[in-house]
């Protein structure tokens, strides 16, 4: 069973036990490299800061706590674990995701 499908937002993430992280990351991973790899898009700093961003979310008192990150190519991770997985294929796409963050 996928975990990243049952993860709508953060307080879902918060669900999992963190033995559970490290199938977590590998989905995360792979939905990033099967999209990018269609539609094109910074690949290596968005794998780089998998790990962190769950972390991140399964600590702070997301979406009250606020995430800055130092480049929005970091952000990949990010959209998928916010409620934007579904809409994730489109990213970089006229009319779909920004590659970037946007607050």
């Amino acid at each position: 069973m996928s975990l990243l499908k049952g993860i709508e937002g953060p307080s879902d993430l918060r669900k999992l036990s963190p033995e559970q992280f490290p199938d977590l990351c590998q989905e995360i991973r792979d939905q990033i490299i099967s999209v990018i790899s269609n539609v094109g898009g910074h690949l290596a700093s968005n794998l780089g800061v998998v790990e962190l961003t769950v972390a991140l979310h399964y600590l702070l008192n997301t979406p009250d706590d606020l995430i800055v990150w130092d480049t929005s190519n970091q952000t990949y991770a990010h959209k998928l674990l916010t409620g934007r997985r579904e809409q994730f294929h489109t990213i970089r796409q006229f009319g779909g995701l920004s590659g970037f963050c946007k607050r």
